[in-house]
């Protein structure tokens, strides 16, 4: 690894211009290309203290051996030159999308003599009208087949096209009226390509022209008692129709926007694209990509509108763009695109009506792929087998971590602590093996002593049933009935907390770690091991380890790990919302005469939270403004009334759900200390 210093350009030597530059390796491969408004201000932004710059970025100045940037006049020609050494370098540590399926077009080519539709796939080639992209194949198809009744455009392939005219005989769609067989000279080229050019005015978007003609001409046949063609050209139009209602009107007629969205994780994002034409959603299509680079939203949003319209001109850039998030060069991204429409472009978030609602449905679908990608990526057999390795090696484990606990602790400023446990089997979550803990041996915020606590809590529970074991053996097999084991379930599995895991992980870095490897080794446990996942994820913290462990970026292990961490971080956000909610819709506060929704938000909002406004004096109510002393008194008086005298209780089961005593030592009677009903997760 190269030290950055060692090729830092020499202060002044960098201009103070606009630019794009080029960070290359020891092989002089280029590894990044960016751009700037500030050449000086932006690359002495890689060169501070390798410690303080994100992982990704420390990784990419270490790895990088030389730095060269070329000067450009515009902020404009900056994203255009950067965008071109992106497609001719390919670094490795940019932002590359790739396509998370295959989308296909349709295509008129324009550049023939006798224009033809098809269905294509692939880079776009110049000469020929894209209409799309589709999500299926099928769908196109079925679109072309309605549409040919009213423009037979020739749809043939070459070979097809010659043999037709060799022979002097159209093929079956020029026989049935689908083919305006321009092979065998029914129509000139010149009516053929006029042929061609409305039917991409229809799928342009232009359709009242048209239906209003064949309107016309159906009651001007009928007037003349032509009541064939008349009702042929009735069937037109409702053949017509139907291709319409393949694309729903989302927004209003004239509107050609593109809708653009991103959801996103530490480690991958997923963009999706609405193309809408005419008020119709004309075509989707969705990108899937590493987030190799210290990007944002409004980074990837840029990243995407690059590549979107990188290659396009002309009409193929819509006139509005609905973005997420605007970029950090929104006016010279709205310059690029104006010139490549050559009009201009609005670059915007919507804000309000259907156009919003529109963006949440693509960000949904966006959502969706993301959660699709990962799924698939999961549900591989060698793939899961390939990360419970490279976990084992990683971390010097004897063997593969065939089940992974994790825990995570959730709070609301030191108010509802609740930790979860979700359990992960073979590389799968096994939810109806989660559970979740109310933390109530302490107050405030401490997430290292929650920690502690949970995993204390889950081995003593471990221990207690392994006790138990321990008074069975198979000579007393005849002592239970058919041989079971006094402490199966009805699936034959051990009750509870009595099956170990190989590996625990918990959501934080060194202090967390070393809070479970302490809970651990005060039970006398020396054969879980533990590893903890720092918030960035690319860091895995071991105990008594002065550094991280770092797995590459593109590790399987390292995507187990993350999945792991968010579901138990998902698991806890849920219960402990749940438990504020609860707390909220029953607030003391509630009771107080003459004490509004304001007022109370107030309260709460000034002293952190109920428990600490119960602690106050009136006095010290009186400080908040709006609140008078007769109010402060009535405050007083309602919380002195709701202190709890003990467990809370479900009235509708009369169940306890939560318990003011943490669970008894090893070695205590059978049912003491049974915790809480919140322990026992229900399967989700």
């Amino acid at each position: 690894m190269a030290d950055p210093s060692s090729y830092r350009p020499a202060p002044g030597q960098i201009p103070d211009s606009p630019g794009v530059y080029r960070f290359r390796d020891e092989h002089r491969r280029v590894i990044y290309v960016g751009k700037a408004k500030s050449l000086r201000q932006r690359l002495a932004s890689y060169f501070q203290d390798v410690a303080g710059l994100h992982p990704r970025t420390a990784t990419m100045v270490t790895t990088a051996a030389s730095v060269e940037w070329t000067v450009v006049s515009t902020e404009v020609e900056a994203l255009q030159l950067e965008y071109s050494w992106i497609k001719e370098y390919d670094p490795r540590f940019n932002v590359k999308y790739r396509d998370d399926k295959s989308y296909p077009s349709l295509a008129v080519t324009m550049n023939e003599e006798y224009p033809r539709v098809q269905v294509m796939r692939g880079p776009k080639k110049k000469g020929v009208r894209y209409f799309g992209p589709y999500g299926h194949a099928w769908a196109i198809r079925e679109t072309v087949d309605l549409m040919l009744r009213v423009f037979p455009v020739r749809t043939c392939s070459a070979g097809v096209f010659k043999r037709s005219a060799q022979i002097g005989r159209p093929c079956l769609l020029g026989y049935i009226g689908k083919c305006s067989a321009p092979c065998v000279g029914r129509v000139t080229p010149e009516e053929h390509r006029e042929l061609a050019e409305d039917f991409c005015d229809f799928m342009a978007g232009r359709t009242g022209t048209y239906l209003s003609r064949l309107e016309k001409q159906m009651h001007e046949a009928a007037e003349e008692m032509e009541y064939e063609k008349a009702a042929r050209l009735r069937d037109d139009m409702g053949a017509l129709r139907r291709a319409m209602e393949k694309n729903a009107v989302v927004l209003a007629d004239a509107t050609d926007a593109d809708l653009i969205a991103v959801a996103e994780d530490e480690l991958e994002a997923a963009v999706q694209i609405f193309h809408v034409r005419g008020g119709r959603v004309r075509g989707q299509r969705g990108w899937v990509t590493d987030k190799v680079e210290a990007v944002d939203t409004a980074g990837l949003v840029e990243h995407a509108l690059q590549q979107l319209y990188g290659e396009e001109k002309g009409e193929a850039v819509p006139k509005e763009v609905l973005v997420p998030a605007l970029p950090e060069d929104t006016p010279a991204l709205s310059q690029w695109l104006a010139e490549r429409r050559g009009s201009l472009v609005s670059l915007r978030i919507p804000q309000r009506g259907d156009k919003k609602a529109l963006m949440e449905t693509v960000h949904r679908n966006a959502q969706q792929s993301l959660a699709l990608h990962k799924t698939k990526r999961a549900s591989d057999l060698t793939t899961r087998s390939r990360a419970l390795e490279e976990i084992a090696e990683a971390l010097d484990l004897d063997g593969a971590p065939l089940r992974i606990e994790c825990f995570d602790i959730s709070h609301l400023q030191g108010d509802d602590v609740v930790a979860s446990m979700v359990v992960f089997e073979d590389g799968l979550a096994r939810k109806s093996e989660y559970r979740r803990f109310a933390i109530k041996s302490f107050e405030g915020q401490d997430d290292v002593r929650s920690m502690h606590e949970v995993v204390s809590r889950r081995f003593r529970r471990y221990l207690q049933e392994k006790l138990k074991t321990g008074e069975w053996s198979p000579e007393d097999a005849g002592d239970a009935e058919d041989g079971e084991h006094p402490l199966a379930e009805d699936d034959g599995r051990p009750k509870r907390f009595a099956y170990p895991p190989q590996l625990v992980v918990v959501d934080g870095g060194q202090p967390q770690v070393a809070a479970a490897q302490r809970a651990l080794a005060e039970l006398g446990i020396d054969d879980v091991a533990v590893c903890g996942l720092a918030k960035r994820l690319e860091e895995v913290w071991l105990p008594g380890e002065d550094d991280p462990v770092v797995l590459p970026r593109t590790s399987e292990g390292l995507y187990l790990l993350q999945r792991v961490r968010d579901e138990a971080h998902r698991f806890a956000i849920q219960y402990q919302r749940n438990k504020r909610g609860k707390r909220l819709k029953a607030s003391p506060l509630d009771d107080v005469p003459g004490l509004g929704e304001s007022r109370r938000q107030a309260l709460v909002k000034h002293f952190g939270s109920v428990k600490k406004l119960r602690q106050a004096t009136i006095e010290q109510i009186c400080e908040v403004p709006g609140i008078g002393r007769k109010t402060a008194e009535a405050v007083a008086a309602a919380l002195a009334r709701s202190v709890p005298a003990g467990p809370a209780v479900n009235t509708a089961t009369g169940e306890i759900i939560e318990d003011e005593h943490p669970a008894p030592p090893v070695g205590a009677p059978p049912g003491a200390g049974r915790g809480t009903s919140s322990e026992r997760g229900p399967e989700q």
